[in-house]
């Protein structure tokens, strides 16, 4: 693993740096909002801006990148963004904060799919599964000292988003330093959502859902603090927790993913993750089970996004998995978009503790669903499934694509290595068989 980093660490310090900013700029939409006097729905559409975006980014940028470079798109795109952070403070206007949102998940997603094309490309088949998941830690760290750097300064001040400005712009250096190569970046077109739905009912609903979920947790959470007046320290906390979560039981569920049938983890997952909104939702603004409940339920969702991919890939072609893999991220980034609107529309109407009860009856519907499809579909045996790789659903389609076509190719190697395993040992037993015959026949022979 120390090998692995020394090749890619640069990239992976980018990233960080990335993810620092674009982790501030996340929660500080929630504080700053609360400060203007923005509503729960006005910060639902803010928020859903961000994953419009992002989605038509990830369809935009292999185009750009083709037409002009990666370092030109990179540059570019880093500009937009470093200007746009430091726009907000400057037009407190829900219109504005839109537009600057879609800007900026434009960007943010350009600028995933050119630094995750290096990173893909700095690494080999041995060695690009550990790259994978190195790359998702330094995501999800990144975003977690984000809201340590949250308690640093102000919210109602520019300071905060200059910060952000800052870290994003510094990040750029040490990915175009390092990054010699041009990569191919070649994303392939989606795959339509009748195909991908008869190929796996389950993922294709389950991940819509998810989208809804993800994108409430991180968009809403941080308005939901500011609504039931949590500390800026507190909702910082609460964020992290989101994340931190994710971090803990990412092995643990991915390493009984490769053990079970995944749909009863799907099911298993949602419903721990519903039981733990459930508490926050009844917790009374108890900040132990707030924390606790954020811990839990940002845990599950992580996982499960790369278990729905997982599960999508057991019943594809190797040649299929990357445009179901663009599919998916089509979807969840469909339901990103609708689950703040939905949230935001019922703290608006229902009160602040209304963030729960959605994410817990969301979560519900992923449970039924997966126990109905338990129904439908009778079991893959487990050594047929493919390797469980852990993704975020901040990864762009290249990230998915990469990690799925590296998890076909791994089962695909187990698989072989498997069979001439197999074949030895059957070699070996009819070897000796063959030397027991010899002695029984050299026993029978009568002596002179």
């Amino acid at each position: 693993m120390i090998q692995v980093l020394t090749s890619v660490w640069a990239l992976l310090i980018g990233v960080v740096l990335i993810m620092l900013g674009n982790g501030m700029h996340f929660t500080l939409i929630g504080l700053r909002g609360g400060i203007e006097g923005f509503s729960s729905a006005e910060l639902a559409i803010v928020t859903s801006g961000y994953f419009a975006g992002f989605l038509s980014g990830a369809r935009l940028t292999p185009r750009m990148i083709k037409r002009v470079g990666h370092v030109r798109v990179f540059a570019a795109l880093g500009s937009f963004t470093s200007a746009g952070l430091i726009a907000f403070p400057l037009i407190a206007e829900p219109w504005a904060w839109t537009a600057l949102r879609v800007i900026l998940g434009f960007c943010m997603s350009g600028i995933y799919v050119t630094a995750e094309s290096w990173l893909n490309d700095s690494s080999t088949n041995e060695t690009r599964g550990k790259v994978l998941s190195a790359y998702m830690i330094a995501q999800t760290l990144g975003i977690i000292g984000a809201q340590g750097l949250l308690t640093l300064g102000d919210a109602g001040t520019s300071a905060l988003f200059i910060v952000a400005s800052i870290l994003v712009s510094i990040s750029f250096a040490p990915i175009l330093l390092s990054a010699s190569s041009v990569p191919v970046t070649e994303a392939a077109r989606p795959m339509g959502l009748k195909e991908l739905f008869s190929g796996s009912p389950l993922s294709t609903v389950g991940i819509f859902l998810l989208g809804c979920v993800y994108a409430t947790q991180t968009g809403m959470a941080a308005v939901y603090g500011t609504q039931i007046e949590m500390t800026t320290v507190q909702i910082a906390t609460f964020v992290a927790m989101l994340f931190a979560g994710a971090l803990v039981f990412q092995f643990p569920i991915g390493w009984l993913s490769d053990r079970m049938d995944r749909r009863k983890l799907i099911f298993g997952a949602s419903m721990v993750a519903m039981a733990a909104c459930t508490l926050g939702w009844i917790s009374g603004n108890n900040l132990m089970f707030m924390m606790s409940a954020a811990f839990v339920a940002g845990g599950m969702t992580t996982p499960l996004y790369a278990l729905f991919l997982a599960y999508t890939n057991d019943f594809l072609p190797l040649e299929d998995m990357p445009a179901a893999s663009g599919g998916l991220v089509l979807t969840f980034g469909v339901g990103a978009i609708l689950g703040p609107l939905i949230a935001g529309w019922s703290m608006e109407h229902l009160g602040a503790q209304s963030f729960w009860l959605v994410l817990a009856m969301t979560f519900a519907v992923i449970a039924v669903y997966a126990l109905y499809r338990m129904t439908r579909r009778e079991a893959l045996p487990v050594e047929e499934t493919e390797s469980y790789v852990s993704v975020l659903p901040t990864a762009s389609p290249m990230a998915v694509e990469t990690a799925g076509v590296w998890a076909a190719e791994q089962a695909e190697a187990e698989a072989e290595a498997a069979a001439e395993e197999a074949a030895a040992e059957e070699a070996a037993a009819e070897e000796t068989a063959a030397e027991a015959e010899g002695d029984t026949t050299k026993d029978e022979t009568p002596k002179a």
